[in-house]
């Protein structure tokens, strides 16, 4: 079964689906006249090489979309044989269906098919953090570049200094550049939709404004697009549509939003609502109503009395792309780094799994508590990660020579590494 064939007309509800069939992940949907929902939501189960952040990657979900319509599962290192909801079912955002349409709260961009208007392609996004918002309005794509490099703005390389990363005025085309194999230059300035060579960001609200895509997504984004293409950057929360005779609700958390502005949007929603109600003669269940909008986790959530809860299509098991980033073994022959000693061993596991996620990886390992990064083949490529720890992290790493034994750094202020997961992202 291929997932562009799959549609929301196509299938019964109820809890869930058995499906024996092949579930193909590419981005494409069927879009017909009237249709304000596209894609199905699924489920796999995991196996011991799995992460939610690959899983997501897969599946085409960003950080944010995976982890909450998952919050009950551990992001890095999942139980095998759990079950992973893959939350593939989208309200198209309310806008003109044309060019490219991203809607920030969701973080989500919608292509829609110059030459098919019957069909459109949508990709998870990173977006700018707060202090350093991706602009919302009408725009077009002014250049487009193939192995751009990057010229650092003034404001992060004051930024970076600050953290005692210094940058250069320009980064090459290469692994270490954060726009990745592609850019596309916005009528925003200083705004670009690119690639990154951070690909588990994709999802998150951590970029300085620009909008970041997969590698493998910006792509094919790039050849769908050209020069003169039309963006609309709007920031729908709240976004509300029929399928046949069911009404859905899709809640996301409202981005940068002060809670006077958040206020505002419930209150049109509901007032939204209570048109519907009056309108179509059904009655809404407003708890589930509230309860949506409590989560705010991205998922399809029927609002009608009566309806029974959405449907997931269990699958049988694809073979996932990408892979939970595993080090190579590390020896008493290699230059390491003593990082950190956690609370419990399950915290290092976690930190380490973190650190093997970023872009490009920091190789690290858990031993009991302590986490170890390494194998690194010379000392300058260790004196390199460790400035990257202390920049990213604020924890002063020790760097092990072959052969030798470092004592167990103090543990880091817990705040430091898990409550401000974010930053190693950026």
């Amino acid at each position: 079964m291929s997932f562009c064939l799959l549609c929301s007309c196509q299938l019964s509800r109820g809890p869930q689906l058995e499906s024996s069939l092949e579930f193909s992940p590419i981005r494409e949907f069927p879009l017909f006249d009237g249709q304000e929902i596209i894609g199905v939501a699924a489920q796999i189960e995991t196996d011991e090489q799995d992460s939610l952040l690959v899983i997501g990657r897969h599946f085409g979900l960003g950080y944010d979309e995976i982890t909450r319509a998952n919050s009950n599962l551990d992001p890095w290192l999942p139980e095998p044989g759990s079950t992973v909801r893959l939350p593939l079912r989208f309200i198209i955002p309310e806008a003109p269906r044309k060019g490219i349409v991203l809607n920030l709260a969701a973080k989500r961009l919608f292509l829609y098919d110059k030459k098919n208007a019957y069909k459109v392609f949508t990709y998870p996004v990173g977006i700018g953090r707060e202090g350093w918002e991706t602009p919302e309005g009408l725009t077009r794509i002014t250049v487009k570049t193939a192995n751009p490099s990057w010229t650092v703005p003034e404001s992060i390389r004051r930024e970076h200094a600050e953290k005692g990363d210094p940058l250069p005025s320009v980064v090459p085309a290469g692994p270490n550049n954060p726009l990745g194999d592609y850019a596309l230059r916005l009528g925003f300035p200083g705004y670009l939709i690119h690639g990154t060579n951070k690909p588990y960001g994709v999802g998150m609200e951590v970029s300085h404004g620009c909008v970041r895509l997969y590698p493998e997504d910006i792509a094919k984004l790039f050849r769908h697009v050209t020069v003169g293409s039309q963006v609309r950057i709007v920031n729908q929360p709240f976004l509300t549509a029929w399928d046949g005779e069911i009404l859905f609700l899709q809640a996301y958390p409202p981005t940068h939003k002060d809670p006077k502005q958040v206020n505002r949007l419930v209150q049109d929603l509901m007032a939204r609502l209570q048109k519907i109600e009056q309108k179509s003669g059904r009655s809404i269940d407003w708890d589930k109503v509230h309860a949506a909008i409590e989560r705010s986790d991205g998922v399809l959530t029927p609002i009608l009395n009566g309806d029974i809860d959405d449907f997931y299509l269990t699958i049988s098991r694809p073979s996932i792309k990408f892979k939970r980033p595993i080090p190579k073994t590390i020896d008493a022959d290699a230059w390491k780094l003593r990082v950190a000693k956690l609370s419990t061993e399950k915290e290092a596991r976690q930190f380490a799994a973190m650190l093997n996620h970023q872009g490009p990886p920091i190789p690290a390992h858990s031993f009991a508590t302590n986490v170890i990064a390494g194998p690194f083949s010379s000392s300058q490529d260790a004196v390199s990660a460790k400035k990257r720890l202390l920049s990213e992290f604020s924890i002063t790493a020790q760097v092990m020579a072959p052969g030798k034994i470092v004592e167990t750094p103090q543990t880091p202020p817990e705040s430091t590494i898990f409550t401000n997961l974010l930053t190693f992202f950026d």
